[in-house]
C-alpha cells in the first residue's frame, strides 16, 4: 500500500483547537464495516453498541507535562519535548528529548541550569544534581502540556485536565490516548451497569505513535517501540468473552497496537511475571493486517500519512474508511486530539 493512499484533504476550520465543555457530548460517527452503513450520533450514546458480556478496554496511561520552554546564554527561547527517561549518573539524571533545531549545551529553565547533549540516538536532557525523583517533580511542577502542533495555541492551565482522560493512572505518556477523552465517569458508570466489563491496560505514548510516515510504501515504514503492560487475566476473559460470543471493544488505536502487538508476538519482553505482561512493541498495523483481539474500535479522526490512521485503514475496507472520512467532513465534524469520534463495528 503507498502511503499517497492515506492522503485526504482536510479544512483546517476543522481541526479541533479546544475541547467541549462537556466530554461526552461530542458526535460520534458509526460506521458498520461489513454493511457500510454510517450513522450520526453523540458520544454518549455509544452505550447503545454493546450488550451484556461485552469488554470494554481502556489504556491508563497518563501524559506528563512533557513540554519545558528554556533559555539559551544567547537570550533565545529553546521548546523541549520530553520523551522518556534514560538513565541516572554521577551528575543527575537524564531523558531523551526533541528540540527544533540543532543547539546544545547549556540551557535555563525556571531558574535552573541544564544540560543539551548529542549522542548517536538523538539528543538528551542532563538534569544537573537530580535524582530521578527530583527530576520527575520539576518536570511535574515546570511543564506544559504536549499539545500537538496543530493545536495553534499555548497549552493552558485547564489543559492538564482536558488533555488527559478522567481513568489516566500511570505516568508516561507524552500525547494522550485522545479517543478516551471522550468519556467520563458517569457515562463509564452507566456502561459497567448495563453488563460490560471494563477493564484497563497501558501503553505510554511516546514517538512511535505520532511519527509521521514518510516512506513511499507502509511496508517500509519502520515504527519506534513503545512500554505497554498487560494483566494476563485479562488475557483470559478476552477468550472466555469471544468463545460466549461477546465482543471486544478497544478505546484507542494504543489499546489496540498493545493487545495487537502481544497477540502477534511483535514485542520484546521486560519482566513479565505469573500476573502481568510487561513489554516494548513496535507493532506497525496496516492492510491487509489480521486483527486477533479487537472486535470494535473507538477512535478519533486521524491525521493524512499517520500510523493510527493506517491502523484504521486495516480495521475495516479502506474503501468504506475514506467514504466515512469524506462524510466526516463534508458534515463538519472536528478532527484530531480534541476532535470528535468514530466507533468502529
Amino acid at each position: 500500500m503507498k502511503i499517497t493512499e492515506l492522503d485526504y484533504s482536510l479544512p483546517l476550520d476543522l481541526i479541533a483547537q479546544e475541547p467541549l465543555k462537556d466530554r461526552d457530548r461530542s458526535r460520534l460517527l458509526v460506521l458498520h464495516k461489513e454493511s457500510g452503513e454510517i450513522e450520526h450520533r453523540l458520544f454518549f450514546e455509544i452505550i447503545e453498541y454493546f450488550k451484556d458480556g461485552d469488554l470494554l478496554i481502556l489504556n491508563n496511561t497518563k501524559v506528563i507535562p512533557a513540554r519545558l520552554i528554556g533559555k539559551k546564554p544567547t537570550g533565545g527561547k529553546l521548546e523541549l519535548l520530553l520523551i522518556k527517561e534514560k538513565k541516572s549518573e554521577g551528575s543527575g539524571t537524564v531523558w531523551e528529548i526533541m528540540t527544533k533545531g540543532d543547539y546544545e549545551g547549556k540551557i535555563v529553565i525556571e531558574g535552573k541550569e541544564f544540560l543539551i547533549r548529542k549522542n548517536s540516538d538523538g539528543k538528551e536532557l542532563l538534569f544537573i544534581q537530580m535524582d530521578s525523583e527530583e527530576a520527575k517533580r520539576f518536570i511535574h511542577e515546570k511543564g506544559f502540556m504536549p499539545l500537538p502542533p496543530y493545536i495553534k495555541r499555548k497549552p493552558e492551565k485547564k489543559d492538564r485536565e482536558t488533555y488527559q482522560t478522567v481513568y489516566a493512572k500511570q505516568n508516561g505518556s507524552i500525547a494522550a490516548p485522545t479517543a478516551g477523552l471522550h468519556f467520563t465517569t458517569e457515562l463509564l458508570n452507566r456502561i459497567v451497569a448495563k453488563g460490560i466489563s471494563l477493564r484497563e491496560i497501558t501503553l505510554h505514548v511516546g514517538i512511535g505513535t505520532f511519527k509521521m510516515i514518510k516512506t513511499g510504501y507502509l511496508k517500509d515504514h519502520q515504527m519506534d517501540s513503545e512500554y505497554f503492560e498487560i494483566e494476563k487475566r485479562l488475557l483470559d476473559e478476552i477468550k472466555e468473552a469471544k468463545k460466549r460470543g461477546n465482543r471486544v471493544f478497544c478505546v484507542g488505536t494504543t489499546t489496540t497496537r498493545a493487545l495487537e502487538g502481544y497477540a502477534s508476538e511483535e514485542f520484546i519482553d521486560v519482566g513479565s511475571d505469573e500476573f502481568k505482561i510487561r513489554g516494548y512493541t513496535n507493532i506497525f498495523i496496516y492492510p491487509p493486517y489480521r486483527f486477533k483481539i479487537v472486535d470494535a474500535l473507538i477512535t478519533n479522526f486521524h491525521l493524512p500519512r499517520s500510523t493510527p490512521l493506517s491502523l484504521v485503514f486495516a480495521f475495516s475496507d479502506p474503501i468504506k474508511i475514506r467514504k466515512a472520512y469524506e462524510i466526516a467532513i463534508e458534515k463538519r465534524y472536528r478532527f484530531f486530539s480534541y476532535g470528535d469520534a468514530m466507533l468502529i463495528l
